[in-house]
């Protein structure tokens, strides 16, 4: 079985970020994270959040188990470059590429548990219009009924009490 995420649009240069994957490539993911800690690098902060999410689908869809997952594949792709512009002496204009990337990592299990399906989430009936119209026709006649019949108690029971302040 084989999950996957992917990250897009990450600001940082797919070099930069192909250098921290490289080191967790093929690992079991447990072993992978920790080793992601101990990098001096601001790429694995992005890295390891990818592959938490990537275990999150595994484990909340696939119902697979955390511990019996490896890193089959994880690859940094170059995403959009922004063109900014520095000035230079005598009026001139140097490039500055801000550079982008795409992270996609697929999690494999180490041994095959048999799980081949996704969990089903359990959705509520839709709710239908004339459903609704219905039920609120119903509710107003009995609130008008209702409404009638306290009034008719009311005026023969007990008079309506007024405001009463006590005097000085």
């Amino acid at each position: 079985m084989e999950v996957k995420a992917s990250l897009k649009h990450l600001r940082m240069s797919a070099q930069k970020v192909r250098l921290v994957i490289d080191v967790v490539r093929k690992m079991p993911v447990d072993p992978a994270l920790d080793q992601l800690k101990f990098i001096n690098k601001l790429a694995t902060g992005p890295v390891a959040k990818l592959i938490k999410s990537a275990i999150a689908n595994a484990v909340n869809t696939y119902n697979l188990e955390q511990s019996n997952l490896y890193i089959k594949e994880i690859r940094a792709d170059e995403g959009v470059t922004l063109k900014r512009w520095r000035p230079r002496a005598h009026g001139r204009a140097n490039a500055i590429r801000k550079r982008g990337a795409h992270l996609n990592v697929v999690l494999a299990e180490i041994k095959e548990s048999g799980a081949k399906k996704k969990k089903l989430a359990k959705t509520a009936e839709p709710v239908k219009l004339e459903k609704l119209v219905k039920d609120g026709e119903k509710k107003l006649v009995k609130k008008s009924s209702s409404k009638s019949s306290d009034k008719v108690q009311k005026a023969a029971g007990e008079k309506t009490k007024m405001f009463r302040r006590k005097s000085a």
